[in-house]
């Protein structure tokens, strides 16, 4: 949400006009009113579903939930591709701006021959027999016996997400497209923009010349109040938080506080709302010199040694851009392959959370802490993601797409004409 309407902002800024497309629990959570916002879904997907929705897949609780899960994206992919067709036509849409997540992104599009652009929000799905899906723990394939892994991975994977495929390939044949299956197959042929950076992902030789690795798309930098805490500095300071869906792990949070404690270093958590009273004292009494629901996060990274994280990409990205080591600790998503991207580039080191005991937390924090090389391998990446260009960036992509010649599109139907007299000022990008 906050990514893709970082992007949003600037092309308003710009003059264009913009459209959001989802189901209505999706509009409280945008924060600039000048998006247009269009619900959808109002049968299958009606108001307070959402969040069952999100905790379901933060959480999936076995492979019941799993399957679970995996149909909840079936279903907004079905939603989407039934319901926006109508919409586009409506609004006189130009351009689509999609989610590599949401495959109904790349089908509209190509469906309605409208030129669009894939954002990968997280980790780029975009395969690579070297690279593991973003959900694997493990790291770049170095020989023929890690791209076998990777391929046997990547049928699991595509195996249990077969619910999703048929959606796919429903939609596709009632589009007259050919050769689509998964996510991957929906991605944009003009431009694909990434909140990544090449020197963070893992190598890739198959990228398209199209591709566009921007950095964190983020708001204009405002200024953040100052930590509300008093620190030694003749003592490391820590910032740990495991993100916003995942910050009710009490017990992770007591064995981070004990390593800390254990190794004299000062502990600052946010629970992001997850935790109560009690459940914070707790921590505190575990060796926390502080715990609240949110910090001003650029704020803590900056001042912070190093931070304990759950992986999330955007916490990952801010961590590089304050020069701040991570200890990694994936819990769900794409974290697994973040936290491998940040052992392979060297800014940190990754715990699997079953494993990471208060004694392997206290030697990769001692680790971090004593070797030079992580701190310096950061700051390296961190101006890589200063210089990247961000949501300014994406958006002269963006306004690329509105050129009199988009090529590997269909010819666009008559419901959605692109006449040379179409201005960029009156020009339209679509989230669906």
């Amino acid at each position: 949400m906050r990514a893709l309407e970082a992007l949003a902002s600037v092309l308003l800024n710009r003059g264009h006009r913009v459209s959001w497309l989802h189901q209505a629990d999706v509009s409280p959570l945008l924060h600039d009113q000048r998006i247009e916002f269009h619900a959808l879904g109002a049968s299958t997907h009606p108001a307070g579903q959402l969040e069952t929705i999100v905790a379901r897949a933060a959480n999936p609780g076995g492979v019941g939930g799993l399957r679970r899960v995996i149909g909840d994206v079936a279903s907004g992919t079905d939603m989407l591709c039934r319901e926006a067709p109508a919409v586009l036509a409506r609004h006189g849409v130009e351009v689509i701006v999609a989610d590599q997540m949401e495959a109904a992104g790349g089908l509209l599009a190509a469906g309605l021959g409208l030129p669009f652009i894939s954002v990968a929000c997280a980790l780029p799905v975009n395969r690579d027999p070297r690279v593991p899906l973003p959900v694997m723990p493990w790291g770049y394939a170095q020989d023929q016996r890690g791209e076998q892994l990777n391929e046997g991975s990547t049928r699991v994977y595509d195996w249990l997400m077969t619910p999703h495929e048929r959606v796919i390939q429903r939609h596709a044949e009632h589009f007259g497209l050919e050769g689509r299956r998964t996510l991957a197959d929906c991605l944009s042929p003009i431009a694909q923009i990434s909140q990544t950076t090449a020197g963070f992902d893992f190598p890739r030789a198959d990228l398209p010349a199209h591709f566009h690795h921007v950095g964190p798309l983020r708001g204009p930098l405002v200024a953040e109040p100052p930590l509300d805490l008093e620190l030694n500095d003749s003592r490391p300071f820590v910032f740990a938080s495991l993100g916003t869906l995942q910050g009710g792990r009490l017990g992770l949070f007591q064995r981070i506080a004990r390593a800390c404690r254990a190794e004299g270093l000062q502990l600052l958590i946010a629970h992001c709302d997850r935790l109560n009273g009690a459940q914070a004292a707790a921590l505190v009494q575990a060796g926390a010199c502080a715990v609240t629901g949110f910090a001003p996060q650029r704020t803590a990274l900056a001042r912070a040694d190093l931070v304990v994280t759950h992986a999330g990409l955007n916490t990952a990205m801010d961590a590089l851009e304050a020069g701040t080591p991570q200890l990694a600790l994936p819990l769900a998503f794409d974290q697994p392959g973040v936290a491998a991207r940040i052992a392979h580039a060297g800014t940190g080191i990754k715990l699997l959370p079953p494993l990471a005991s208060v004694r392997a937390m206290r030697r990769a924090l001692r680790t971090l802490l004593s070797e030079p090389q992580f701190a310096e391998r950061t700051r390296v990446l961190g101006r890589e993601v200063a210089a990247a260009g961000g949501a300014e960036r994406a958006a002269d992509i963006v306004e690329a797409a509105l050129g009199p010649a988009t090529p590997g599109l269909r010819a666009a139907p008559s419901v959605h004409p692109r006449s040379a007299a179409a201005s960029a000022a009156t020009s339209q990008a679509i989230h669906a």
